[in-house]
């Protein structure tokens, strides 16, 4: 009896370590695995961070590189203007002053015998600022005698700073040769070219 109570116990007590030894396997594969996965989402959301680190490092450069080109153009761009604002008053100056009264006496003759040879001008103006007007009436009256006979009038228009404007048809329509329009030509011309410069420039 004693022989199989202790054949019972040792069995119960190996049973028993089998038991325990086999729980506890199995919860170390569990914790194994859980430690896996942990480590696992560890790696993929370090592997997130770090890729959105760099997109975003990526983005910032490409948006100070992007001000920087920006700045630039703005610079370009102002520096650009500032010589096509310099050159057009020079421009605007010089062609003032090469109105003077005795281009006005030589332009407006030629100008005003042109139009009139044209059937549909009719009823002539020429419009001058009173300064200048006043300075040539004169001469003018007497170059354009022929025409003023005809209906040409000489007119004063202070909007004209320089130079000169023909009107037809009583005004319905302008034929501008003031200073002021003369150099907006010059300027059209001269902008384009400074433009082209500034661009072989910034090369």
């Amino acid at each position: 009896m004693d022989v199989q109570l202790q054949e019972l116990i040792d069995k119960i007590k190996k049973d028993g370590v089998a038991a325990a030894e086999t729980s506890a396997s199995e919860k170390i594969a569990v914790a194994e695995k859980e430690a896996a996965k942990i480590i696992a989402d560890a790696k993929e959301e370090a592997d997130k961070i770090i890729k959105q680190a760099k997109e975003e490092t990526a983005r910032m450069e490409k948006a100070s590189e992007d001000a920087i080109a920006q700045a630039s153009r703005n610079l370009v761009l102002s520096f650009r203007k500032s010589v096509e604002n310099e050159l057009s008053a020079i421009v605007n100056a010089e062609t003032a002053k090469a109105y003077d009264a005795k281009m006005l006496e030589q332009l407006i003759p030629e100008t005003v015998k042109e139009w009139a040879k044209q059937s549909e001008a009719a009823d002539l103006s020429v419009l001058l600022n009173e300064k200048d007007l006043k300075a040539v009436e004169s001469n003018l009256q007497a170059a354009l005698k022929d025409e003023i006979a005809k209906g040409l009038t000489l007119k004063t228009d202070n909007s004209i700073g320089g130079g000169f404007r023909v009107g037809v048809n009583d005004g319905a329509a302008f034929y501008d040769y003031s200073a002021e329009a003369v150099a907006d030509l010059f300027s059209a011309y001269l902008n384009p070219r400074v433009a082209g410069i500034m661009k072989e420039a910034a090369k």
